[in-house]
């Protein structure tokens, strides 16, 4: 029987970057159909793959991915589940085990949840808004099994694909009460020809920013007691990565009354998979499926996109601190960046009008004089110095995120990359400026 190539997800998941051109209908039968060709029935977990020809070899690393064209006869969602079934089962079983394929649908469905709001809100009806929120959710669940998967696949086998070997390392790091902390960190081996990808291995500066952090977690606003209105600290983590600086923070607030709401991010689903892992490696309790991804008690693991940002359920709330550590490999990252702590850190209630006040940015950056990131860490200062003033919704004030203090730091001494020559510690706040 002759494979039927319409249930690859490299032929029948519509482009991403004429997502706004894709009915609400059409979106509903593509992630049917990738609901069915993953999940409609358990398959044996030993297969060997024949030599098969790559549909769509274009596929972009980063967010907006493309894809081939969409068929114009999709067929009814009802009858889906039934024509997956009716699928020779060895085409379907090679199908479900090619990694190509699959990192494809993954990181489809990663673009599509951080493109949806825009492609929900272009929509005239209300009934249509509210299917296509329906829809996200869906996607948010096929994400979910996703990664479980990955999660389960990496406890199981500590081979990756790569033929390289995972590294398992244990860091120390002393706090203010004369206690030591010991992390474990899975660090994975990076992805060739994959930049969003870094976030598999742990960096020095996050284990330098981890020690400042643990040595004096007050200069950092990460308090035990109820920061506003008598509720838990929000604290986040851009790009979280192995998810070190998440991990420390439930680690140091973790018996204070009201342990803090601590959401780590990152965009890569592999990188999303290896904080999970790491997240239930050294907290108490194991990951367990979320609207994204997954989550712990003290640790939620979560999906975020710096260039098409979402403010959906749990970054529907801003944010008491954010965190983030060596994050700037590309120009375009400080801007995106500025544009998401805009819309997620806490701005100044009406009594806190002093510069300064409100939530608090922490980012903390290698220097690097030589290689491809050359100069890269000096966009942030370009970027949040001149960044226009905004007047918040509901105030008069014209707010902007400004560079409040900045400290540079050496490099510690077996610690860090070759190419890193030391460190910027940046405190990023609202400042009052005139309209």
């Amino acid at each position: 029987m002759a494979a039927d190539c319409s249930y690859h997800p490299t032929v029948f998941l519509p482009p991403l970057s004429r997502l706004s051109s894709q009915s609400t209908q059409q979106v509903s039968e593509a992630l049917e159909k990738l609901r069915a060709v993953y999940w409609s029935t358990p398959l044996p977990t030993q297969i060997t793959l024949p030599k098969r020809t790559i549909l769509n070899d274009s596929i972009a690393t980063d967010s907006g991915y493309a894809t081939a064209e969409n068929s114009d006869d999709e067929g009814d969602p009802s009858n889906i589940a039934h024509a997956i079934s009716i699928i020779d089962n060895e085409h379907l079983e090679v199908l479900r085990a090619d990694t190509l394929e699959r990192g494809f649908a993954v990181r489809w469905t990663t673009g599509f949840i951080s493109r949806s709001d825009s492609w929900i809100e272009c929509t005239l009806g209300d009934e249509d808004k509210v299917a296509r929120a329906q829809l996200l959710d869906e996607a948010t669940e096929l994400l979910s099994a996703f990664i479980s998967d990955e999660v389960t696949e990496n406890e199981e086998d500590d081979e990756r694909d790569e033929g390289e070997s995972a590294m398992v390392r244990s860091v120390s790091f002393p706090t203010s009460e004369d206690k030591v902390i010991e992390v474990q960190l899975h660090d994975a081996p990076m992805l060739e020809d994959d930049h969003t990808s870094v976030g598999l291995q742990s960096w020095g500066s996050c284990i330098r920013f981890g020690k400042r952090i643990c040595a004096n977690p007050t200069s950092f606003s990460l308090t035990p007691s109820p920061h506003v209105s008598n509720r838990p600290l929000r604290v986040l983590e851009l790009g979280a990565g192995t998810g070190l600086l998440s991990i420390l923070v439930a680690k140091l607030l973790h018996s204070s009354s009201h342990p803090p709401t601590v959401i780590a991010t990152d965009f890569h689903p592999d990188v999303l998979a290896n904080l999970a892992i790491n997240v239930a490696a050294n907290l108490s309790s194991s990951p367990i499926p979320s609207s994204s991804t997954c989550t712990s008690s003290q640790v939620q693991v979560h999906i975020l996109d710096w260039e098409y940002p979402t403010t959906s359920s749990p970054l529907d709330e801003p944010f008491d601190v954010i965190l983030a550590a060596d994050v700037i490999y590309h120009p375009l990252h400080a801007r995106w960046i500025r544009v998401c702590v805009e819309r997620l850190l806490r701005r100044p209630a009406s009594s806190e009008l002093e510069d300064g006040k409100g939530g608090v940015f922490w980012m903390f950056n290698a220097v690097r004089e030589v290689g491809r990131h050359e100069g890269l860490a000096d966009s942030v200062e370009r970027v949040f110095n001149d960044a226009p003033a905004d007047i918040g919704e509901g105030r008069g004030k014209a707010m902007a995120l400004r560079i409040l203090e900045m400290e540079e730091a050496d490099k510690e001494v077996g610690v860090g990359r070759v190419d890193e020559s030391g460190y910027k510690l940046f405190k990023i706040g609202w400042l009052e400026e005139s309209a």
